[in-house]
């Protein structure tokens, strides 16, 4: 997907789909300007990646306590999903 800029620094994300069913979500790019930054990244993409899986769209919530990192999270997700369709 696109990079996402956050007021914490870019997201981005990439999807691997088989069969029109998305298989693998990866992390490309995330805030790292400071340790709560990484803990946050550690801490929300998964439940994100997990949700994107489970949902297989982009219509999921965003993780509490890391609502700018989800919001990019979300709109790097949309613009791929939007460029395969």
């Amino acid at each position: 997907g696109k990079v996402a800029n956050t007021s914490y620094g870019p997201v981005q994300i990439q999807l691997i789909k088989r069969n029109s069913k998305i298989v693998k979500v990866a992390v490309l790019m995330q805030p790292t300007n400071t340790l709560n930054d990484v803990q946050i990244g550690k801490f929300a993409f998964p439940k994100l990646i997990s949700e994107t899986l489970a949902t297989q769209n982009g219509k999921i919530d965003a993780v509490s306590g890391a609502t700018y990192t989800s919001a990019g999270y979300i709109q790097s997700l949309q613009s791929a999903l939007d460029k395969r369709s």
